[in-house]
């Protein structure tokens, strides 16, 4: 500064003046370059240090170059036509800018630029000042992605689906191809964190997202939606739309190995299309939404187009929602009772709670419309617990009407044992009302088994030890597992009604039913059929060892009020139904000739059968269809088939029954066939002997009989071990529960044992006989120099303190000098509310003497 003064002093102000100014420069901490203007370059005149620093040239390497050379190739920068357009006007300018180092590096500057008049006032110089902004230009640009793309998987998010949507719409509108969205949620998804945590739930969303990108093309844009859904943007038809969403379904369905173990993946498609499906992108996002949420509905993997219908469909499930909400308030919520009725004995075992609801304004709604959308909407559990007191509270009032004790079966949705107050708000139902725990039943479905959450598990096991019973019930629609039987505390298994529909004719369905009775009966649990309508297939189920049945064949779903009456009246099974009673003897009859059907019923009319004839092979089909029959005698020669025919058919379909054919003329090859095969037991020649036929049929049902008898013998010594194994089955509860009890009551033991030995005060624990059992450690520490040990006798080694209790109750406190220091003794007599045994002495320092 001095030298700058003197340089005044002998040269004019304004030479000191330009001497400060590069001075000033030269030490700015912002790059100052200056910059000539000429053409077709603009070169740099002056750079001072900073600028040097900044973009790792010299000042010599810098100066006469073109101030334009730190773009490098990157002259497209829409800033710099605005620096142009400044220098164009003469005027000054602001702008962000992306310029390279010496050593190619990128970096962001702010650079403003001021023009330099002569005193003509002509510009003839541009003045730059540059700052480095890469590192808040570089923030800022994170900023903007995280709020752009997903984390995980850097895919574009929802929000900016929406934006480039809204490109690909005005580009269609401009008269390019259509354009479409497709969306894509992985199915089950859940169970991928439940199994293999968060962690392994990201590296298959990773893993999804890489595959994807791999299989699309460089016109197609994927994003992540949400958890478990990503996005499409492409351009075509609806067939570009669809081919292209069954390639990425088959790409998310590819195997992947995680953890070690082989993991397969489904997913479930939405597709929507502009502008039929939506005129713009939140319209467009919506409507694929929509579509992917119907193709979950239908049980997912598969792709489904938004339509108008779809729109239709979720406005009238909008209409419903609203109209659940209230449906509690206003009271229209009711539950119906159906009846399940034990094979052995033919009365009435429980029943079913089922949920009905008639609107107001919608009227009646069937329960599969409006129980999933309680379940997405959030209503399950409000419901849910409604339908728990609302059993409860019929099942008190027909105690106090006088009626037998009912067990009722509840159906609980998986999504209420993710509550984890569920067992305590039972409990507390159970307490107000003042029902037994036993009448109330709760089913649950395989879906809540597939969760497998620990807290689903916990409350089902909390539940049960309430002596709440469980049931299975869809058991074999779904993932159907011996390990879900085992492993959880069920007492019953109900099959569903898709088996029971063609139980009797259907061998597939025959074999499902008796595996599931074979496998819950080995376990010790009992079997329940739904939807039984006919008595063929009561006699069926009652055959083969199922314990109750539930369906139409004995009663509908009724309220309330009717399930009084059903109690009151007793109402059964009919007795040729049940298990262990013995059948009345049916004969079928079979012939096209009237007259000799007519023939063999006088024949055989003293005989005590029940007699049933059909004119036809058909027609004696569709009576076997209907009833049981023991004994069938068929003409051979019939228009529609022939009598071996029908009666190999019969076997088939009902081998326990005795076939006899009856034959006026003599087809021995057909015959003897029949008989190897088995298909018939006697063939007997028209015109018969009276006597020769009684005696044969007579012989027939005599076989029939043994053969009923040798199987209700068996079903005796099934019952028994069925009971043995349920009997097992509890046993194995209850010391289950006494184990878990007991281990907690270890752990209590356990934990007041470390508060007692680490507790401030000397504790004594003595049994009945005086003997020392218990020292905590500041008993140890005053009793030292005594050397007071576990198994001493107190009397012996404390006797001034042993004395002093002796004398003491409960509720007294006594002072006792020990080790020169004045104690306030307590003496607490063990026994009283556990079954503990003997005293425990604690000693209090007494502070007022200290």
């Amino acid at each position: 500064m001095t030298a700058a003064l003197d340089a005044a002093s002998s040269n004019n102000l304004q030479d000191c003046a330009a001497e400060l100014l590069r001075r000033a420069i030269a030490c700015s901490g912002s790059g100052i370059l200056v910059a000539r203007l000429a053409q077709p370059e603009w070169p740099i005149v002056f750079a001072n240090p900073a600028f040097c620093r900044m973009t790792g040239y010299s000042a010599e390497e810098v100066l006469g170059k073109d101030c334009r050379f730190l773009q490098n190739d990157d002259k497209d920068q829409p800033a710099l036509q605005v620096l142009r357009n400044a220098i164009a006007e003469g005027r000054e300018a602001d702008v962000v800018i992306r310029n390279y180092r010496k050593d190619g590096s990128l970096f962001w500057n702010h650079l403003h630029i001021s023009p330099m008049p002569s005193d003509d006032g002509t510009i003839t110089h541009y003045v730059g000042v540059l700052r480095d902004v890469t590192a808040e230009t570089q923030h800022e640009e994170l900023l903007t992605r995280r709020a752009t793309h997903d984390p995980l998987t850097n895919l574009p998010n929802r929000q900016s689906t929406a934006d480039r949507l809204t490109e690909a719409i005005h580009s269609a509108d401009a008269g390019t191809r259509a354009v479409g969205l497709i969306v894509l949620n992985l199915d089950n998804f859940k169970l991928i964190n439940d199994s293999f945590g968060y962690s392994g739930g990201d590296q298959v969303l990773k893993t999804v997202a890489e595959r994807l990108r791999r299989a699309m093309s460089d016109q197609e844009l994927l994003s992540r939606h949400g958890v478990d859904e990503f996005g499409v943007i492409f351009r075509g038809a609806a067939r570009d739309g669809e081919s292209l969403s069954v390639a990425l379904s088959r790409t998310v369905a590819e195997p992947l190995v995680l953890n070690g173990e082989r993991v397969h993946l489904a997913c479930s498609v939405g597709i929507a299309l502009y502008p039929q499906d939506g005129s713009d992108a939140a319209a467009l996002i919506h409507s694929a939404d929509m579509a992917v949420h119907r193709a979950k509905e239908l049980g997912g993997s598969n792709v489904q187009f938004f339509s108008r219908d779809l729109k239709e469909r979720i406005a009238a499930r909008m209409i419903i929602e609203a109209a659940l909400r209230e449906a509690i308030e206003k009271e229209e919520l009711q539950l119906h009772y159906q009846p399940q009725v034990d094979l052995q004995t033919g009365r009435i075992s429980g029943f079913e709670a089922l949920l009905r609801w008639t609107s107001a304004t919608l009227g009646a709604i069937e329960p599969v419309r409006f129980i999933s959308i309680a379940e997405e909407c959030g209503l399950i559990d409000a419901i849910g617990e409604w339908a728990i007191e609302r059993a409860c509270r019929d099942i008190r009032r027909w105690a106090d009407a006088g009626l037998p004790p009912v067990r009722v079966a509840v159906n609980v949705s998986p999504r209420q044992f993710r509550n984890p107050d569920l067992a305590n708000r039972i409990a507390r139902i159970i307490s107000a009302i003042g029902i037994e725990t036993r009448q109330l039943s709760l089913e649950v479905t395989e879906s809540l088994l597939m969760q497998d959450t620990a807290l689903a598990r916990a409350t089902l096991m909390r539940i049960r030890a309430m002596e709440i019973d469980f049931a299975l019930d869809d058991f074999g629609t779904g993932y159907s597992s011996l390990g879900y039987l085992k492993r959880y505390p069920f007492s019953k298994v109900k099959i569903d009604r898709s088996f029971i529909e063609n139980v009797a004719v259907d061998a597939d369905d025959a074999a499902i039913a008796k595996a599931v009775i074979s496998m819950a009966h080995s376990l010790g649990i009992q079997v329940v059929a739904e939807g039984v309508e006919t008595e063929v297939q009561c006699e069926f189920l009652s055959r083969n060892m199922c314990d109750e049945i539930q369906g139409y064949l004995f009663s509908a779903a009724v309220p309330a009020s009717e399930v009084e009456t059903m109690l009151r009246e007793g109402r059964s099974l009919p007795a040729h139904l049940l298990r262990f009673v013995k059948p009345q003897r049916t004969l079928l009859l079979v012939d096209d000739e009237a007259n000799i059907l007519t023939a063999l019923k006088r024949l055989l009319r003293k005989e005590n059968y029940t007699i049933i004839t059909a004119n036809s092979a058909p027609e004696g089909l569709a009576i076997l269809e209907r009833q049981a029959i023991d004994v069938i005698v068929s003409d051979q020669r019939m228009p529609d088939m022939t009598g071996v025919e029908f009666l190999g058919k019969v076997k088939e379909r009902w081998p326990d029954t005795i076939r006899i054919v009856l034959s006026g003329y003599t087809e021995l090859q057909s015959v003897t066939e029949a008989v190897n095969k088995g298909a018939i037991y006697k063939f007997l020649t028209k015109p018969w002997d009276d006597t020769l036929l009684r005696e044969q049929i007579a012989e027939a049902f005599r076989q029939k009989e043994m053969a009923d008898e040798n199987r209700r013998l068996n079903l005796e010594v099934q019952t028994a071990n069925f009971q043995l194994a349920a009997s097992n089955r509890r046993l194995a509860e209850v010391l289950e529960q006494q184990r878990q009890l007991l281990l907690m009551e270890q752990v209590s033991l356990d934990v007041v044992r470390e508060v007692l030995q680490h507790m401030p005060m000397p504790a004594i624990g003595l049994d009945d006989d005086g003997i020392v059992a218990f020292l905590n450690v500041a008993a140890q520490q005053l009793f030292a120099e005594d050397g007071l040990q576990l198994g001493d006798d107190a009397r012996l080694a404390i006797p001034q303190l042993i004395g002093a209790v002796d004398e003491m109750t409960d509720a007294e406190h006594r002072s006792v000098q020990l080790k020169n220091t004045t104690w306030r003794m307590n003496c607490h007599h063990m026994g009283q509310g556990s079954q503990s045994r003997g005293r425990m002495i604690t000693l209090f320092q007494d502070k007022a003497q200290a």
